[in-house]
């Protein structure tokens, strides 16, 4: 009997043996590891905004360079002309009018809009009665539509009947033509993108500051340290990661952005007093049909921005908290 009952054990113990477990089939397809894991989900993250770049920004930039080579008519002929296009841009006084007073509106407008959006930075970070409302009305102008804020702004600063003449010679003072001489043009069409940009600066200068730890002001001010030190000593250079990147943002906005509220409100008038680069490229395209000639400067305009990122990008360091030894 005890024979028996060994046998039927022993005999159990080989099937054990060779039937497959269950987890034979998990061994066979192994599980991603935690690492190709990540990068998966990273990529599937990623994807949307690389097709989106890629399909709506590397394409045509490569399509544009291509097109610069070509003399296209009005009727859709292609021409090849090889560098031609470059050679009549350099040979193009009005060309170089317009970058010239793209060079002045950059020179003004980044360092008004960079200064006056830190300050309104520093303001609202205060705890203000209301300040929750303040922050909203200066951010607002940034949400609307720079053809509807063109047209607001065309009306108030008209000659006539503008809001702003009518202040000014209610003050004692006369009026101006405030889009109808050159000068003024582009001082005005300065005063009103910094208008329009300066609530969105201002909220990332604002991300900025309340990253900053608090102990810090509260150290400073135990030893005495009056406003301005714990701004020149603490404050900013703890926002150059954030001055960086405003900095960097507003020149690119400066040289290639604002191309409708410039058609609204001067057309690049008085005598091309406020044709910047990307108005007169915008012309050539569009008004006259260059798209060969339009796709050479607008090369040429993105070199020299890469160039200005570049400067700046070295002048700052990147924005990093080191000196970048």
């Amino acid at each position: 009997m005890s024979s028996v009952t060994a046998h039927d054990t022993a005999g159990t113990k080989s099937r054990a043996k060779g039937r497959p477990t269950a987890q034979t089939p998990a061994s066979a397809h192994p599980r991603l590891s935690r690492r190709r894991r990540e990068w998966l989900a990273a990529g599937l993250f990623l994807a949307p905004d690389a097709i989106g770049l890629l399909v709506f920004v590397a394409v045509p930039m490569v399509l544009s360079v291509v097109l610069s080579l070509f003399q296209v008519s009005g009727f859709g002929s292609y021409q090849w002309v090889g560098l031609g296009n470059y050679d009549r841009m350099f040979h193009d006084p009005l060309f170089w009018a317009s970058m010239r007073i793209t060079g002045i509106y950059v020179v003004v407008l980044v360092p008004v809009l960079f200064c006056l959006s830190l300050a309104l930075g520093l303001l609202v970070k205060q705890k203000l009665p209301g300040v929750g409302a303040y922050r909203t009305a200066l951010f607002m102008p940034y949400v609307i539509s720079l053809v509807v804020v063109g047209v607001l702004w065309k009306f108030m600063l008209d000659d006539q009947v503008g809001i702003v003449n009518k202040a000014m010679r209610a003050a004692g003072f006369g009026g101006a033509s405030w889009l109808g001489s050159p000068g003024l043009a582009l001082g005005s069409v300065i005063a009103v993108m910094t208008w329009v940009m300066m609530g969105y600066y201002m909220i990332i200068f604002l991300a900025g500051l309340q990253e900053i730890p608090q102990e810090y002001y509260e150290a400073a001010r135990i030893d005495g340290a009056s406003a301005w030190r714990s701004f020149r000593s603490i404050t900013w250079p703890l926002l150059r990661p954030t001055s960086f990147f405003v900095l960097l943002m507003s020149t690119v906005a400066a040289i290639t952005g604002g191309l409708d509220l410039l058609f609204v409100l001067t057309k690049g008038g008085p005598a091309n007093g406020t044709s910047l680069a990307i108005y007169y490229i915008y012309q050539q395209a569009f008004t006259f049909g260059e798209y060969g000639y339009a796709s050479a400067m607008g090369t040429f305009l993105v070199l020299i921005m890469v160039v200005f990122a570049g400067v700046i990008f070295k002048v700052t360091k990147g924005g990093r908290f080191d000196d970048g030894e």
